[in-house]
Order: structure tokens, then C-alpha cells, then sequence
């Protein structure tokens, strides 16, 4: 049977803009830590190694498709980010550490507030339903109370 929330990440995923597709990814990297930091708590060493991983290898996407030439600046500051969080991952990992975890997801969190501003600065606005009617028809304006086209 299929999990409805992964049903809908993926449909969220394939209708999502290349900046929406970018707040999921930090959606699940958020997700992912926050699932290590409860394995910590549970002492569930294999399912915070998993998470962890996990992380890293939404990390390594994100950092793989940097586009340099068209992103400038921000690309290469968002390249040291990514390089930098992969290494407190691995120290998480290593010292099993929730105050790190922790750390980091508050980083990936201002991130992702920033991503859904570009991503509503860039989205193209949707249409505006058109009004029918500026105001209501005044009572008893149809003879017979019936609608006709």
C-alpha cells in the first residue's frame, strides 16, 4: 500500500517550480534530522545513521546542481554552506550529537524561509477568477425567480 504523505511529496514534488523543488528538499533535510535527533533520544542507532545519510544525500543533490555561471555569488556562498553542513553531519554522526543536529536544522530553516520568498517573488501569479456580477441583483429584479441563460 502506498504511504499517502509520500503520494503527496511526490505530487507536490512534480507540480513544484525549480525553487519550490528546492524548498521540499530542505523540507526533507529538515525531516531527516529531526527524525536522527529523535533516534538519539531513542538510542536507535541504525535509524539516526539512516536519517543522517539520508540528509547527506539530499545535501549532495542540492550541492551537485548548483548552477555557478547563472547563480554567481549566491551559488558559491550556498556551495560553502552545503560543504560546511555535510561536515557538521558527519561530526553529528561521529560524536552523537543532537546539539549539533539541532543546530543545523535551525540554519536549514532560515534558508528555507528564504527559498519561499524567492519562490513567491518568482512564481508567475495565477489568474484572477473574473467577477460575474459587480453586486447582488436586487430582490424580485426576475419576474419569475428562475434562472435562464
Amino acid at each position: 500500500m502506498t504511504d499517502p504523505r509520500n503520494a503527496y511529496r511526490e505530487s507536490a514534488a512534480r507540480g513544484a517550480s525549480d525553487v519550490g523543488q528546492v524548498v521540499l528538499l530542505y523540507e526533507q533535510i529538515v525531516q531527516d534530522l529531526r527524525r536522527a535527533v529523535k533516534a538519539i533520544e531513542d538510542n536507535q542507532i541504525e535509524v539516526r545513521t539512516n536519517a543522517i545519510n539520508h540528509a547527506m544525500v539530499v545535501v549532495g543533490h542540492l550541492q551537485g546542481n548548483l548552477n555557478f555561471e547563472a547563480g554567481g555569488d549566491v551559488a558559491r556562498n550556498l556551495e560553502r554552506f552545503y560543504t560546511m553542513l555535510r561536515g557538521k553531519l558527519v561530526e553529528a554522526q561521529f560524536k552523537v550529537s543532537k546539539e549539533i543536529l539541532n543546530e543545523q536544522i535551525v540554519f536549514l530553516l532560515d534558508l528555507h524561509d528564504a527559498w519561499i520568498e524567492v519562490d513567491r517573488a518568482t512564481s508567475t501569479p495565477k489568474p484572477a477568477v473574473p467577477q460575474i456580477a459587480e453586486t447582488a441583483p436586487e430582490a424580485g429584479s426576475h419576474p419569475t425567480g428562475e434562472w435562464n441563460a
